[in-house]
């Protein structure tokens, strides 16, 4: 069923134009995706200057200044430097797989972001197991991301991508766990009845292991610090992106971004009662805020972390987080059947 902002769109086009119901509601999706892109570059680019901003306050620099008021246009700057340049495709490179990589992985999280309701009455499509859904298409990012490091051609590349895999591969099965304990806990894999499950008592309060453990793999899901081992300066250079030409690189940085967007509207749903708060609000500006809030979160993560090596990396997901996730799917197993 397609949601009210879908449904609004179309009676408006139906309102004005003499148009088949199935066109109507074509467009009505053509113009809420639309709406969704411009939301999504809003934010990358706005999040991408905070970062700066507040990266070079920690350390005694300034940051971007020149450029616009405070720096604001350094960022358009830079995109309009990179996206102007020419693309070169390295000799070694499988050409059709190098060019696909990372155009596919941004339509991904863009898609996924599309995906996830606004409020209880904003969403695009009603799925009864969207949670489950969103999962599985995120699991191909890392295929996604080997694609594109073996095709460049480029041994630093590729080490990079399979490093980055053997990261993504050991943090989602305890991710996975976590996200059948919140099915448990909600009775339900649909986004809205997870919400209305945490009306009375957020997750990250009824299930804290499970939300310490959701928010570490989170950060290894986005290779953020301290999981950015893709991106070791003094091992191999510059990752998987070694040979990627400028506009490929802003789309990744874009990427990047897009994949903080997705990861802190995930962690307010599941564990802080996504658009619940009081009435005087409206329900689609406390997601706002509590997303921004964890986004936030995430750059002071960046800034006061660093880099892990790859052994303790991978003890910390096999040894540690996955044993605590099994613990906390029993637990919520025992909390919901009342034993405990």
């Amino acid at each position: 069923m397609l949601g009210q902002i879908i449904t609004n769109i179309s009676s408006y086009l139906s309102s004005r134009v003499v148009l088949a119901p199935n066109i109507s509601t074509a467009l009505a999706l053509i113009v809420f995706g639309i709406i969704i892109l411009i939301v999504v570059s809003f934010f990358d680019y706005m999040y991408g200057w905070f970062e700066r901003k507040l990266m070079a306050k920690s350390q005694l620099r300034h940051g971007p200044t020149l450029i616009g008021k405070y720096g604001l246009l350094q960022n358009l700057a830079d995109i309009i430097k990179l996206l102007s340049k020419e693309v070169v495709i390295p000799a070694n490179a499988n050409k059709y797989l190098f060019t696909i990589g990372i155009p596919a992985m941004l339509s991904l999280f863009i898609f996924l972001i599309y995906l996830m309701p606004i409020s209880s009455s904003v969403y695009s499509i009603d799925i009864s197991i969207g949670l489950l859904v969103l999962f599985t298409l995120l699991s191909f990012s890392p295929l996604l991301v080997f694609i594109t490091g073996w095709a460049s051609g480029n041994k630093f590349a590729a080490i990079s991508s399979q490093r980055s895999v053997i990261m993504l591969i050991s943090y989602e099965i305890p991710m996975l766990l976590v996200i059948a304990s919140i099915g448990m806990a909600a009775k339900s894999y649909d986004f809205i009845s997870i919400v209305n499950a945490q009306s009375t008592i957020p997750f990250a309060i009824l299930m804290p292991i499970g939300f310490i453990i959701f928010a570490i793999a989170l950060l290894a899901e986005l290779e953020r610090p301290p999981f950015d081992i893709r991106e070791a300066d003094s091992e191999l250079i510059a990752g998987w992106l070694t040979d990627v030409p400028a506009p490929y690189y802003a789309i990744a940085l874009f990427i990047d971004y897009t994949r903080v967007l997705l990861g802190s509207m995930l962690m307010a749903i599941l564990f802080f009662s996504g658009w619940l708060g009081p009435s005087i609000i409206p329900g689609f500006v406390w997601l706002a805020i509590k997303v921004l809030i964890i986004a936030i979160a995430l750059i002071l993560i960046r800034i006061s972390t660093v880099r892990m090596k790859i052994d303790k990396l991978l003890k910390l997901g096999w040894l540690y987080l996955l044993p605590f996730a099994v613990l906390n799917l029993i637990y919520v197993f025992l909390l919901l059947y009342k034993v405990i």
